[in-house]
Order: C-alpha cells, then structure tokens, then sequence
C-alpha cells in the first residue's frame, strides 16, 4: 500500500505567463513512448508480479523504490502542465463569456487540453494520442525486465532533452532539470542491478545520450546537493536496495563525485503551487463551505 505526502518532490518556480504551447511539449513526458507514465507502468506492474520476493529482495526493493518515485514524478508533470496551462482568461467573476475570451485557445497545439480539461494534465503525449498498456513490459524475467528499464530510462533521457530544447519557460524547463537528474539515478541502479546478476559492465554505457548534465542550468542545484548520489526508498521496507546502489560504488564520470547512497524515505521536496480558478473557463473560485452549501441546496432541490 501506499502513503501520500502533499508535497512535490521538487519545487517548481511559477511561469511568468501562461504558455499552453509549453504545456503541450510536456505533456510528452507525461503520456509520451518514454513518459512518466510508461516509467510508472512498467515499475509498478513488474514490483506486483516480481517473482521469488525473498530470494531475491534487494532487485525486488529497487523496483519497488523506484516505482514509487515514478508517482511522484506524475505529479510533477502534471503540476507543470497545470501550471503552464493555468490561463489565458480574465478570472474575476465578471468576465463577458460571449466575448469570446479563449479566442486565442482555438490555436494552440492541444485545444482540447483547454476544451475539454479545463487546462489540466492527462495521460497523452504532445498530440494528445493516449497513453496505453502496450508501453509496459512485465515478462516475470529479471533480466529482460531490468534490461527493458535501463532501455526505457536512457531513451526517457533522450526525450527529456529534446523536450528541454523546445522550451524557454522556467517551470517546464526546472521539471525537465530535475527529471533528468533523477533519471539518470535510475539507469545507474538498472546498469548495476544487470552488473551483479550478469557481470556485464552496463553503466559504461552511460550517460546515454552521450552528454553530462553539467551542460543544463536546470540540473545544476540537483547535483550540488548529491541528488545524482541518493537512491529514496519512499518506505522504511526496502533497505535491500542498498544490496545494488551500494556505498561501494560511485557516481557516474562527469557528475559531482562521491559514494551512492540509499535513503529511506523521501526527499523534502517543495510546496505544491495554488491553481487559480478561471471563471471564463468555468472553474470558479468557490470555497469548500460554498461548495457544500451548493451541494447541499442541490440535494434537498433533488428531494
């Protein structure tokens, strides 16, 4: 089971404007081939089905550490997303809804993240195709499904340079900064974890693609602080992981250098942003007590 904390686990700075374009590219690493929800998918459901728990605890414990992250980084999208997509519009109570106030939204890249959810998140990629259960891999075989993840996090790597490329805003840009960091925590584990059962040397492999994380401002504070260097388990129940992100090994050439670490638990993180209600767009500014008051008047009409 599952504990949530109402936090994000990075802090996202507030975009100076509305950018629903932005929002559009990171929708890609929400509902995109190598999104956060395939991460997600494929950790999640291999953690569940993981054959032989006991005889082989500290892979089972990685899984399942990092599956729980991948939650989280979920949210971390989405909030980008939301935050990126919170306007344009006037959201005082007055606004002329017949003036058209979301002309401009007719030309966005993805209308329908305004028509049809109100700017929120959603599991599709930057054309609005949805996410679906072919993008995960659970075969019950350790090798091929470690082997898979590696595969799945240096292309996520790929994707998320690509999308940081294509944005100027500060908030997808420190979203972009912080997965890329902690992604490539998550193809070191999956390099060494096929290290010990293989004795392949995956992580020389790494970084893939070929270019150290020292080039973006955005990582920079990440690695400052040894993110590159933590592995968090989110629970007291997953020491074993420390079995395969051993103190024995270190960071990959290229980032801060010092010894892997496992933490249990989560890292502090940041304050989840307040979205604003949007009148023109039918998401007001209600209270909770107003909204109860509504309900309740709606019921007893109902009655």
């Amino acid at each position: 089971m599952f504990m949530r904390i109402d936090r994000l686990q990075a802090e996202l700075p507030q975009p100076k404007r509305p950018d629903p374009n932005a929002a559009a590219a990171l929708q890609e690493l929400l509902g995109g081939k190598y999104g956060e929800m395939s991460t997600l998918g494929n950790y999640m459901f291999q953690s569940f089905n993981f054959r032989d728990k006991s005889k082989l605890r500290p892979f089972y414990s990685l899984v399942s550490s990092i599956f729980a992250e991948e939650l989280g980084h979920v949210e971390l999208v989405s909030t980008g997303v939301a935050m990126l997509n919170n306007g344009p519009g006037d959201p005082t109570p007055d606004v002329d809804v017949s003036k058209a106030p979301f002309h401009d939204m007719q030309d966005i890249r993805l209308a329908g993240s305004f028509l049809s959810n109100g700017g929120g998140a959603m599991p599709m990629n930057s054309n609005a195709t949805s996410w679906n259960m072919d993008m995960v891999t659970t075969t019950g075989n350790i090798i091929v499904d470690l082997l898979h993840n590696f595969h799945l996090e240096c292309g996520a790597r790929l994707h998320k340079l690509r999308v940081y490329e294509t944005l100027t805003d500060q908030t997808g840009r420190e979203v972009c900064g912080y997965l890329l960091v902690r992604g490539s925590v998550h193809a070191h584990a999956y390099a060494l974890a096929l290290k010990k059962l293989t004795g392949v040397a995956i992580e020389q492999m790494l970084p893939t693609p070929n270019i150290n994380l020292d080039r973006i401002p955005e990582c920079q504070k990440y690695l400052q602080e040894g993110s590159h260097r933590r592995l968090y388990t989110f629970s007291q129940d997953y020491p074993e992981a420390a079995g395969v992100w051993s103190n024995d090994e270190v960071a990959l050439p290229g980032d801060p250098p010092g010894n892997l670490e496992v933490v249990d638990g989560a890292p502090e993180g940041g304050k989840i942003p307040e979205l604003d209600g949007n009148y023109g767009a039918f998401a007001p500014n209600y209270k909770p007590e107003e909204i109860f008051e509504i309900a309740s008047k709606l019921y007893k009409k109902g009655r």
